[in-house]
């Protein structure tokens, strides 16, 4: 592999760019010093222009403190006269700056510069000056230009003008272009490098890529978050973390996270179940419909779901004021758990419905062939096989239930939580730095979470997909049992219906809660008033769908498929991002790209990053589940006969695992339309969210602009789902029909 033509060439290849690189950042380094000097002789210009306009000493006096004191990014003084060598006249203006003249009237700078303004030119100091600007800023390097300050009336000569300008935001800007092209020319050698000398370039451009994303869009921006907590008043301190570990109110918070999202998870997971099963292994009727409801409460903000709740089960609910239930409340941990159970068994319904669908029916065949029963059946072959995705699910909403902040915030009551903790140390208390930290304690139990479950699968082995998949599902359940579990769905999907029929109802009453009259304004004010944060919802959705859902099956495909050094610390990271509460995510994202190198703040690219990374995990992970069911040998054979990592991944993973590639698409997009924890950070005066605008209706109490604009958003979800159906076709290896 290393041949001495390979090591020529890529000193060679190496050289040639570096030099053309060179090349390039000397150009455009002189083009800029030019546009700057430029820039600078035009405000001497405009000012020298101003002070010549001043009559006598006094308006002289005014216009210097009125240049000075106006935060321009240069200070001025008046020579009153020209000085000859080792002279010095009266001068007035900056006080360092009258300072520096008279420490250095016979330096041969300040000689030359005089002798120009005497010939009525303007001299740029060959040196560069370090000072200050006179207004408390500190030392920085200085141009300094020597002006003529002429008499608009005669033309003459009055004095000379000492002009410095800051030049720390051009070396800022100079030092980041020689870190970009240096960082450049290091990315061109790593790509040279792996083209020459690695067995299989694509796969470690991938690696490469992917560690490349972790490090800068995940380890970065938490890094930052995690130097909040252990600053204070600028120094390091270990008191935020000392007030946490020590407050018993905060160790309440942390175990009652753990709890809710326990009860959530277990619960999310089986009835994500249930709705998966009966849509892909079974017979039963209108199953689009099913899985249509399934992924309802998904689709709609957290908020206006709880909102739901309160207007339903509250205290003065429609429901418990016409039972007249007095001993129940839906605040508190029973309230959490069934609001967050409605809101997030989708998460486990959309990663089971992959798993479930691709399950070769084979080996239940074998097994009732054998004289197994269909429980016997179930419990010992479908069960088991669907283990990863069922523990897949499991972590997805955990993690997702730990990060929530919207259900809590409403229907906590007594009951809390880190993630409601957190949220209100930062906006209510103004403590980044402690709602920092306790954000940061939630990946204990997700990180212990997420061990557990890679070593109970690391034990066993779920491969059902080989070369020869069957075209049909087995029945494995019995009539009674198939009744009962519809009978379960039915339910479900009538209290769901029972919860967003009343956002639907709010589109056409006045005033929710006051005024029920029948009435159309809303719509017509809501549509008006969301026009734009619509467009723009669906703009920035839209971009970081495929983006996700592609980079979510090449991570799922390395992390099952291939081995390199750091897998599984890049598994975690990638993992990191859902187990952190959105304002965590949000201000991590500000402190660290509102500064350079990546100046990401108040543009669009920053809400696609954070749609995408944010979302990833469950693109992984239904990904990684869907992998472990298909037999490598499939992609060896690919291989053998010729086809590189790219083409395999395109024309034989992508394809075997599309339930799981369609369901990673479908979430990215969904959570996208919905977010709020974190994009309420992000959001700008060019780029505004539809769930922000929703909010703010919300806290408002104005429910029916909220109800329409949650209808529109349901309805363009819906729409997005079926065009995905058609864009991504059926495998025919994986449909299943009952034999």
């Amino acid at each position: 592999m290393f041949t001495k033509k390979r090591i020529v060439s890529f000193l060679l290849a190496a050289a040639f760019v570096a030099t053309l690189g060179g090349w390039i950042y000397l150009n455009v380094r002189r083009e800029f010093l030019s546009l700057m000097r430029i820039q600078q002789l035009r405000s001497i210009a405009t000012a020298s222009a101003g002070f010549g306009a001043a009559l006598d000493a006094e308006e002289t006096v005014a216009w210097l403190a009125q240049i000075n004191r106006r935060g321009a990014n240069y200070s001025v003084a008046y020579v009153n006269g020209v000085p000859m060598k080792g002279e010095f006249l009266p001068a007035q203006g900056d006080a360092l700056l009258v300072e520096l003249y008279r420490d250095n009237t016979s330096n041969a700078e300040f000689v030359r510069g005089f002798d120009h303004v005497a010939y009525d030119e303007t001299y740029r100091s060959a040196q560069i000056w370090n000072f200050g600007l006179g207004l408390g800023l500190g030392s920085a390097p200085r141009a300094l230009f020597f002006a003529p300050a002429l008499d608009l009336k005669t033309r003459d000569v009055r004095g000379a003008l000492l002009f410095a300008f800051d030049l720390s935001e051009e070396n800022s800007f100079l030092n980041l272009l020689s870190i970009l092209f240096g960082a450049a020319f290091c990315v061109f050698a790593m790509v040279l490098w792996q083209i020459l000398f690695s067995k299989d370039p694509i796969v470690s451009f991938a690696v490469a890529g992917l560690f490349l994303m972790a490090l800068v869009f995940i380890a970065y921006p938490l890094f930052e978050a995690a130097r909040l907590s252990f600053v204070r008043e600028g120094r390091f301190s270990l008191d935020i973390w000392k007030s946490i570990l020590t407050s018993r109110g905060y160790r309440a918070a942390f175990w009652g996270s753990v709890q809710l999202g326990t009860w959530v998870a277990s619960f999310s997971t089986l009835v994500g179940f249930v709705f998966a099963f009966v849509c892909t292994r079974t017979n039963a009727p209108f199953k689009r419909f099913i899985a249509a409801m399934g992924t309802l409460p998904v689709i709609s903000p957290p908020f206006s779901l709880t909102l739901s709740f309160i207007l339903l089960f509250g205290n003065n609910g429609l429901i418990t004021r016409w039972l007249g239930i007095t001993r129940f409340s839906i605040y508190g941990l029973q309230g959490l758990v069934l609001a967050q159970t409605i809101g997030m068994f989708p998460i486990a319904f959309l990663t089971l419905a992959g798993v479930l669908e691709a399950i070769d029916s084979t080996f239940e065949d074998a097994a009732m062939n054998l004289s197994a029963g269909r429980w016997k059946t179930f419990s010992s072959v479908t069960l088991p096989l669907a283990l990863p995705g069922i523990l897949s699910a499991w972590l997805l909403v955990f993690t997702n239930s730990l990060a929530d902040f919207a259900n809590p915030l409403i229907l906590s009551g007594n009951f809390r939580v880190l993630s409601l903790e957190s949220y209100i140390e930062v906006t209510g208390m103004n403590r980044m730095g402690h709602g920092a930290a306790l954000s940061l304690l939630l990946l204990m139990p997700t990180l212990t979470a997420f061990l557990v479950q890679r070593f109970w699968i690391g034990r066993k082995a779920y491969v059902t997909v080989t070369g020869k998949p069957t075209g049909r599902i087995t029945e494995v359940t019995s009539p009674a049992v198939k009744a009962a579990l519809l009978g379960f769905v039915a339910l479900a999907i009538v209290f769901l219906i029972s919860l967003y029929g009343t956002i639907l109802a709010g589109c056409f009453v006045k005033n929710w809660g006051i005024d029920y009259s029948f009435s159309l304004d809303n719509i017509a004010e809501a549509l008006t008033r969301g026009r734009r944060a619509l467009l723009d919802t669906v703009t920035l959705a839209a971009a970081a769908t495929p983006l996700a859902g592609v980079i979510a099956m090449i991570a799922a495909l390395l992390f099952v498929r291939k081995t390199f050094r750091g897998k599984r610390l890049l598994e975690m990271l990638i993992m990191t991002p859902f187990a952190l509460p959105g304002t965590l995510v949000g201000i991590s994202y500000i402190l660290a790209f509102n500064k350079a190198p990546l100046i990401l703040v108040g543009t669009a690219a920053i809400i696609v990053i954070n749609y995408t990374i944010r979302e990833l995990p469950v693109g992984v992970e239904g990904g990684m589940a869907s992998l472990r069911q298909i037999d490598p040998s499939i992609e060896e054979a690919a291989t053998d006969l010729g086809a590189d990592s790219a083409t395999v991944f395109r024309t034989i993973v992508l394809p075997l695992v599309r339930p799981a590639f369609l369901s990673s698409l479908s979430y990215t997009f969904v959570r996208s339309m919905t977010a709020v924890s974190a994009v309420i950070f992000l959001i700008s005066a060019r780029w505004y969210h539809l769930t922000v605008l929703i909010y703010n209706f919300s806290e408002n109490l104005r429910f029916g602009l909220a109800s329409v604009l949650s209808t529109v958003l349901i309805i363009i979800v819906f729409g997005a789902f079926g065009l995905m159906r058609l864009l991504v076709r059926k495998n025919e290896n994986l449909i299943k029909s009952i034999g």
